[in-house]
């Protein structure tokens, strides 16, 4: 084997000069197949990567039951019981549509971020899942910018060259559930189009808990030998229920049952972008994505409130003790034997912009393939909220109905809101790789982050606040293949700012609602996470095709942050919880042979505080007298299993497929029992099944059939006051426990043609 090391100073200086190395050989960028950047940095040979094939093995294209299926390290947590929106779950960090979620991996779509600027936030619902052509999950890289901390969800989508032809489908399924959607592509010379539209109804498996979705997409794309051009469109508006979780009591007496009701969000969004190239030479390309968006979003949620007629004055309210004012400065009457409860209503709009532009570079030099990428992103933002808490009436369907009557207290614990938030993140990066003998490669990158925060109340002064935040951050990897086995190890650092939600609600002596109310802007401080990763993967064929991976990695994050419980019921507030630790193993194999495909996979995942914390926990029946508990280093943190593996069969016939899975995790900690005082979720495993059957001509029947075993397990957890609460179908229940419980068994079955 030819040993050949290269060293002429910095790598970086290395590559710089191969750009302008005259002898050395250059590939043709400019020959490759037609590409729209995805997300910046180097071209990645990603390990964990979904095709649309993948995405709709069940038959209809599903991103998030795909990723459960076959990313052992990623789960997903039903905080909210709407199978749109769930928390993503990937090595112990979160992308979630919850403003209260400890947001930790960034998503990007076609090369622009589609974390929502107002809180991080992800909304899976306004995907175009039918125009998905690809979705990888990438290991931390600060390449990726802000929020990357545990890495980054890469989602790209279709074009009239990648999916050309006509494809039609339908399909309908239990609790009132039906799906149609509609794609064509197809391309002329340089010239391609696609366009797809999507509608989706589920009546909901649990009680008062219908969603409907409507989502659109379009792509135009230009593509020459030595340019080319796409201009993306996206529509989203969906309408979601999502009730949350429920007493362990009530479930027990009704699985379907739901706490508290209404809980809903509307989402409005639209989405442009441009994402040109243009060959340089044949081994230089700029390339670019530039997006223009906007979210509307409403939400409605009722709630139930420390709110009874105040002992001593006759017809009055309090709340907590304190007499109940209404937005007129007035106290609040209300009538004897009610229930109360509170209405928080709240309206957002995002209006956002970003680009990403690269140069990129890629010839050979040395031992192997040098690739250089030199890079900027800007995004900026600006978010109108609104929210109040109207006082409403609590019936014994536990249905919260408002009296029209705005509250708005003194103390701040529940006041009207009017904030105007904006965002400016910019970041400039450089990413290379580049051989140091055969087959051995170094990676290198660096990113510096700035983000600017700015927050503008429109009733008062308190939520005023001007923010900033930079950080350089450095990754270095080696990269080493022979005899088909890859090893690889590196070492990254990783940043995210305080959301403007987050910055918004940071004071514990006035904190805020657990449906985006906020009140005060105490300075948090930015997180900063450290990651060492080792893996090894590999193919072989000994009859059957392997493909096999094992990753170890370590990430310790400083300054994490994490919305905890106030001492008001229903309160709560962001702050710096100190050292917490990420650690584990992933590991899967993928065996092909004719027509069978076999998956397992397993990851460890052991998530602790590594700061001794004392929290609020109000709800807990282990606390001291104050309601406080204390969390040791050690602890786990909450919403995360340790333990999850995932097996799948599927078989390719002539004309039919079948297959099905195995899920399984062990059970976490509650929200709210960070110290680990109460029992945890129960460890559980779910059975799915589906088919596929050709009927003739470009028809196929398809099915599934999913919780097989009608398996009764939850994937969230946390505690809330049971017992202020009459609950008809369990009397005198009291235990403060409240799951979000994973679906029964369910079916949908459907048609699809393409032509």
């Amino acid at each position: 084997m030819r040993q050949t090391l290269n060293v002429r100073g910095s790598l970086a200086f290395w590559s710089v000069a191969a750009l302008l190395a005259p002898a050395a050989r250059a590939e043709t960028l400019a020959e490759l197949p037609p590409i729209v950047v995805t997300a910046p940095g180097i071209d990645r040979d990603a390990s964990l990567s979904l095709d649309a094939a993948a995405l709709a093995r069940g038959g209809t294209p599903n991103l998030l039951a795909a990723l459960n299926r076959d990313v052992a390290g990623l789960s997903l947590a039903d905080a909210l019981g709407n199978p749109w929106q769930p928390e993503l779950v990937y090595r112990g960090f979160v992308a979630s549509p919850l403003q209260g979620g400890a947001q930790g991996l960034a998503v990007y779509l076609d090369g622009g971020r589609f974390n929502q600027p107002f809180g991080e936030t992800v909304n899976f619902d306004l995907l175009p899942e039918v125009s998905i052509d690809r979705v990888s999950v990438e290991t931390a890289n600060p390449v990726y910018g802000l929020n990357a901390l545990g890495g980054a969800i890469i989602v790209a989508t279709k074009t009239g060259r990648s999916a050309p032809g006509v494809r039609l489908s339908l399909a309908g399924g239990d609790s009132n559930r039906g799906e149609a959607s509609i794609e064509a592509g197809g391309q002329s010379g340089e010239f391609s189009a696609y366009a797809a539209l999507t509608a989706r109804h589920d009546g909901g498996w649990r009680r008062h808990s219908p969603s409907t979705l409507y989502n659109g997409f379009g792509d135009i794309g230009w593509d020459g030998g030595g340019g080319g051009v796409h201009l993306k469109l996206i529509g989203a508006d969906t309408d979601l229920t999502g009730n949350g979780a429920s007493p362990v009591e009530l479930l027990a007496a009704d699985r379907r049952a739901v706490f508290t009701y209404p809980d809903s969000t509307r989402n409005r969004y639209d989405r442009v972008s441009l994402h040109p190239w243009l060959a340089l030479s044949t081994a230089t390309r700029i390339e670019a994505s530039l997006y223009v968006q906007t979210l509307r979003q409403r939400t409605s949620n009722g709630d139930t409130a420390d709110i009874a007629l105040c002992p001593d004055t006759t017809g009055a309210l309090c709340l907590d003790g304190d007499p109940l004012i209404g937005s007129d400065g007035r106290g609040i009457a209300g009538a004897p034997a009610t229930t109360f409860g509170v209405l928080n209503l709240s309206n957002t709009t995002t209006d956002a912009a970003g680009v990403l532009v690269q140069l990129k570079d890629r010839r050979h030099f040395g031992a192997g393939d040098a690739e250089l990428v030199i890079g900027f992103s800007h995004d900026r933002s600006r978010t109108n909220f609104a929210a109040t808490s109207v006082l409403g009436t609590l019936d014994p369907s536990r249905q919260v109905s408002g009296l029209g009557t705005v509250i708005d207290q003194p103390d701040g614990t529940i006041t009207p809101v009017g904030l105007i938030a904006r965002t400016r993140y910019t970041g400039v990066f450089v990413n290379e790789r580049a051989p140091l003998v055969e087959g051995l490669f170094a990676e290198l990158g660096l990113r510096w982050n700035e983000a600017r925060i700015g927050l503008d109340d429109q009733i008062g002064t308190a939520l005023d606040g001007r923010h900033r935040f930079d950080r350089f951050n450095p990754a270095i990897a080696l990269d080493y293949t022979r005899g088909g086995v890859r090893l690889r190890a590196g070492y990254a650092e990783t940043n995210r700012a305080p959301t403007p939600a987050e910055l918004a609600c940071a004071d514990p002596a006035a904190p805020c609602s657990l449906t985006n109310f906020f009140v005060g802007d105490p300075a948090l401080r930015q997180v900063v996470a450290r990651t060492f990763e080792a893996s090894a993967a590999g193919r072989a064929r000994l009859g059957w095709s392997l493909d096999w991976r094992l990753a170890a990695y370590r990430t310790a994050s400083d300054d994490d942050i994490q919305y905890v419980a106030a001492g008001v019921t229903g309160r709560a507030y962001f702050r710096n919880i100190g050292a917490t630790r990420r650690q584990g193993i992933d590991a899967g194999i993928t065996a092909t042979h004719g027509g069978w495909r076999i998956h397992a996979g397993y990851a460890l995942t052991d998530a602790t505080f590594q700061t001794a914390l004392i929290l609020n926990s109000p709800e807990n029946p282990e606390a001291d007298a104050n309601g406080l508990i204390m969390v040791r280093p050690g602890d786990r943190i909450p919403d995360i299993p340790r333990h999850r593996g995932v097996v799948s069969v599927d078989y390719d016939g002539h004309g039919f497929t079948a297959g099905g899975d195995v899920q399984a995790q062990s059970g976490q900690r509650l929200f709210g029992d960070e110290a680990g005082l109460l029992a945890p979720t129960a460890a559980f495993a779910v059975v799915n099944l589906r088919a596929s059957v050709a009927v003739g001509g470009p028809l196929t029947l398809f099915g599934e059939l999913t919780n097989v075993l009608d398996t009764r397990y939850a994937t969230f957890g946390t505690l809330s006051p049971t017992a202020d609460v009459a609950l008809t179908e369990a009397p005198g229940a009291t235990d403060p426990r409240s799951l979000g419980p994973g679906a029964p068994r369910r079916w949908l079955a459907g048609i699809r043609a393409r032509f």
